[in-house]
């Protein structure tokens, strides 16, 4: 015999809208469900019906999260909500809405014409371990001096020579990062560093930008662009959810 699972409401984000509204894309699971607003006052929470359960972080799921995002940001101000967000009724959602208006109120006013932009900086392969040997006499005198040499004999030397490198790649990073963000702080009203993900990446950040200087910021991740390119390979996205800048957590209390 086939176990219900009960109905909800999935919650992709907030906006602030009287009216209720509904949205073309597909919500998440693929059932075809309308995406629609559900009300209270002047806050809306952009939702779609759901089982009540946990979603799974497929690149599926995510990208059908993220879409309807995309949508609902290209006409109003939004709140992104975490991933797997389930009310278990659309009640809970009106009262999560009552309960924490004031809150929402404020975050919708601090992200009021802006837009979160992202950028990554990656060195070329093999390009800051050339620079590094080239520019530091240490470090080559020592791997000149391990070569041909078993390393059970160098063991010490090796880890060592790893640690020297290491150092010299960190400063390399600070530096390469702060010649980028200096020109880019003027332009942005926030920035969020990000975890480095691999040894080539020298930047991994957000930045919060008043939608009236974004172009801005796209000439000046140009001109980055433009005098760095030999060395230096730029990843740039946006505008998107302001993910960075908003963590909405909920809570589903009576």
């Amino acid at each position: 015999m086939a176990v219900e699972t009960a109905e909800g409401k999935y919650v992709y984000c907030l906006i602030r809208s009287e009216e209720p509204h509904e949205f073309t894309t597909l919500g998440i699971g693929e059932r075809g469900d309308v995406v629609h607003t559900v009300n209270f006052m002047d806050l809306a929470a952009v939702v779609s019906s759901s089982p009540v359960k946990e979603y799974e972080s497929t690149r599926r799921n995510m990208m059908a999260h993220t879409r309807v995002l995309e949508e609902v940001m290209r006409d109003f101000t939004i709140l992104p909500v975490r991933f797997g967000t389930v009310a278990p009724s659309e009640e809970d959602v009106r009262k999560l809405l009552e309960r924490r208006f004031g809150e929402f109120h404020g975050l919708l006013n601090e992200m009021e014409g802006k837009v979160e932009l992202g950028l990554k900086a990656l060195w070329y392969e093999g390009v800051i371990f050339d620079e590094i040997v080239k520019e530091n006499t240490d470090i080559r005198r020592l791997r000149d001096a391990l070569m041909g040499r078993p390393p059970e004999e160098t063991y010490y030397e090796r880890i060592r020579l790893g640690e020297m490198v290491e150092a010299a790649v960190w400063k390399k990073r600070d530096e390469d990062a702060e010649k980028i963000l200096t020109p880019l702080r003027p332009i942005v009203r926030q920035t969020r560093a990000n975890k480095i993900i691999s040894d080539r990446m020298i930047l991994n950040a957000a930045f919060l930008v008043d939608k009236e200087r974004e172009a801005e910021f796209d000439q000046a991740v140009e001109k980055l662009d433009r005098e760095m390119r030999h060395r230096i390979i730029f990843k740039y996205v946006g505008p998107v959810p302001p993910y960075n800048f908003v963590n909405i957590v909920v809570t589903w209390e009576d």
